[in-house]
């Protein structure tokens, strides 16, 4: 299991306390790779950008119109957090539903 987010992010830690045998992975240093990205947007669309982040409020306009793909490349804070990769599976933030799938 991967949890990819940010060393620092309380949602991540609170994830990798309650899982035993997961790798973390973080973006700000090591990009998301691309084919899982590519899933992550396919299955969750929009709601994989963090729209409520200081990054994005840092954005102008334009730079937010992008695709979102273009705006997680050029900047991996962006993603919502914690995404974890359980075998073919994708699980997007550290809410209710994921936990109880994960059985924490």
């Amino acid at each position: 299991m991967i949890l990819y987010g940010l060393k620092n992010c309380d949602t991540c830690r609170k994830a990798l306390k309650a899982l035993p045998n997961v790798e973390m992975v973080d973006v700000s240093s090591t990009p998301v790779p691309e084919s899982t990205l590519d899933q992550a947007l396919s299955q969750f669309g929009d709601k994989t950008l963090n729209t409520r982040s200081t990054t994005w409020r840092g954005l102008d306009e334009a730079e937010r119109a992008k695709d979102p793909k273009t705006l997680l490349v050029a900047h991996p804070k962006l993603m919502k957090r914690p995404l974890i990769v359980d075998g073919d599976a994708l699980y997007l933030g550290w809410d209710k539903t994921t936990q109880a799938a994960l059985a924490v």
